[in-house]
């Protein structure tokens, strides 16, 4: 319940203020999000099959935002940034598709 309460809350304070997000900083900030998707997708199935742990859902959150951002950031320095993004995106994708048809299977019985 907190964490949907923080959820809330950081959408409408971000809403609300309206931060600007450095030039810099703008390539990492979707593949942030989507490493932030994944890791909520995945504690959502964790939580629905009984084996939710705040510890390992904060430090996956973390760890995953950051691999994600140091692989695109690795990617810039190569110069094949835009495939490397792309790749990160498509292996998230699957993941948060993944943990989406076991969310569903587990809340459907299906």
């Amino acid at each position: 319940m907190i964490a949907i309460v923080g959820l809330v809350l950081g959408v409408v304070l971000g809403l609300v203020l309206q931060p600007d997000v450095p030039a810099g900083l703008q390539p990492y900030l979707p593949i942030a999000v989507v490493a932030a998707l994944d890791t909520l997708a995945g504690g959502l199935r964790a939580s629905l099959d009984g084996a939710f742990d705040a510890h390992v859902f904060i430090t996956s959150f973390l760890f995953n935002v950051m691999i994600a951002a140091f692989l695109v950031f690795l990617g810039d320095q190569l110069g094949v940034g835009s495939q490397l993004s792309t790749a990160v995106i498509v292996v998230l994708g699957i993941r948060i598709f993944s943990n989406a048809a076991a969310i569903r299977r587990l809340l459907f019985r299906s």
